[in-house]
């Protein structure tokens, strides 16, 4: 456990005493959405977030927090917060690409260099002008979460080089980006529901997949696809976000703390996520897995030319990706 853990492990356990008795002892309950398990990254920073807010306001504004989508799947609780129905969400951005066409842009492959600059990328400027796009579909951003970066796994090689993934089948996301990425990469796409996967690999339907390594450990795929390449094509950042109608009811003060708490929660977010890759990756590698880490990243961005040329087309788009690409 890292140093920053430590120092809001009290302000974790705290939060959750929030989620159970918020709506009983506070002026002001502010209800959070996430999909993901109670201990997760994304649920511990909210939950942080919540701490803070509640010991900042005096006791007054307190969040609850739900996870495991008891208040419904992303693009649900998205729709509902948009309504004011609930009053914060946790989601993906690629949950909102078609609420919030500017998030598409951050799906775009080698994008972002590392999850570094993809943190100072979303904390600066850009991050700024992404917000307003929000806020125009009645959704406040508050920060920016990691979601970790995905990589290429597969049972048959290692891939150091684009020549490596040459007829590989390999399962992706049902989105177009993810299969033109596929084919650029000479690589043939296979989209499948992500429970398909193990048993796709096993029985040779597929020969890998892409994910972070949270996801390529606790899914077992480690024993079928041994051979995980460090590649890091997709970085897509995560949203906290308060629903323009809550937000609208709360004095600039307390708006003011609820800002502030939820960008520090994301440093913690960003730490937890941080600590549960590395406790991933250590136990991939004692499972036998192989991490290839010497890949030859210039080719596999360059490769990547005729999706952007399909999908960045408007100058607009094309200034905002050269933005992000100059960021240091």
């Amino acid at each position: 456990m890292t140093n920053l853990t430590r120092v809001f492990a009290g302000l974790l356990l705290s939060a959750a005493c929030v989620t159970t008795a918020a709506a009983a002892d506070c002026e002001i309950t502010l209800r959070s959405s996430d999909t993901h398990p109670d201990g997760y990254p994304t649920v511990e920073g909210v939950k942080s977030m919540a701490a803070e807010v509640r010991e900042k306001s005096n006791n007054r504004i307190c969040i609850e927090v739900f996870p495991s989508s008891q208040l419904g799947e992303e693009k649900d609780t998205i729709e509902q917060t948009q309504f004011g129905v609930i009053d914060m969400v946790r989601a993906s951005f690629g949950s909102f690409n078609d609420i919030v066409p500017i998030t598409q842009l951050t799906s775009m492959p080698y994008l972002f260099k590392s999850e570094e600059h993809m943190h100072h990328v979303m904390d600066g400027p850009i991050g700024e002008e992404i917000a307003e796009a929000f806020a125009e579909k009645d959704l406040i951003a508050l920060a920016y979460y990691d979601g970790g970066a995905r990589s290429f796994y597969n049972s048959e090689r290692p891939i150091r080089t684009v020549d490596d993934l040459k007829g590989l089948k390999f399962r992706v996301m049902q989105n177009d980006v993810f299969v033109d990425m596929m084919d650029a990469l000479g690589a043939n796409a296979t989209p499948m529901p992500y429970g398909e996967v193990y048993s796709s690999i096993q029985t040779g339907v597929i020969d890998g997949a892409e994910n972070n390594f949270p996801s390529y450990d606790t899914s077992g795929h480690a024993e079928v696809a041994k051979y995980f390449t460090l590649d890091q094509h997709l970085m897509v950042p995560e949203l906290v976000a308060v629903s323009k109608s809550s937000w609208e009811k709360l004095t600039p003060e307390d708006q003011e703390i609820l800002r502030t708490a939820a960008r520090n929660s994301a440093t913690v977010q960003r730490q937890l996520w941080a600590d549960q890759e590395a406790k991933s990756e250590a136990a991939v590698l004692a499972e036998g897995a192989e991490i290839i880490k010497d890949v030859d990243k210039t080719a596999f961005i360059e490769a990547m030319a005729p999706v952007y040329e399909k999908y960045v087309t408007t100058p607009e788009s094309k200034d905002l990706i050269e933005r992000i690409q100059a960021t240091e």
